[in-house]
């Protein structure tokens, strides 16, 4: 058991990690992070909680969901900071999944660069990419920036 100065409370974790209360407790409902509650049922957090919410916030920062941080969590220590070891592991996940980001990214780009060469910003009714509506046969949304290749122009 650590000490009673070794303890945040949540208004001192938000603080410290400049997240919102809320956004602290909500955390802790999914199991993300996790704090002891006081005789007065006032809620507090270990120091390292900062680290663990730093790398929530990192997480997201790259596109992971909070499910997908759980995990990676989940493989860290709770109580201190992870060895070098330890955080590779996780990073080397991450890494694919910032790749697979970027490449999305970059057709992204090359599609909306498409859809502003062209003028009409429209892919509802663009006549160059999509005549007579043909994409909307593949689902809702702007298909050619979100999912599908466009035609050819």
């Amino acid at each position: 058991m650590t000490s009673t100065h070794d303890r945040l409370s949540i208004g001192e974790l938000a603080s410290r990690s400049g997240m919102a209360t809320s956004a602290l407790r909500y955390y802790e409902d999914l199991g993300l992070i996790h704090s002891e509650r006081t005789a007065g049922g006032q809620r507090r957090y270990a120091r390292s909680t900062l680290r663990r919410v730093a790398f929530i916030r990192a997480a997201q920062s790259v596109g992971l969901s909070l499910e997908e941080t759980g995990a990676a969590l989940a493989r860290l220590p709770e109580d201190r900071a992870p060895t070098a070891t330890q955080w590779n592991a996780v990073a080397r996940t991450w890494t694919g999944r910032i790749d697979e980001q970027i490449a999305d990214l970059q057709r992204l780009k090359a599609r909306l660069t498409g859809c502003i060469g062209c003028g009409c910003l429209s892919l509802r009714k663009c006549a160059l990419y999509n005549p007579e509506d043909r994409a909307s046969a593949n689902g809702a949304g702007a298909r050619y920036l979100i999912a599908d290749e466009a035609p050819s122009a």
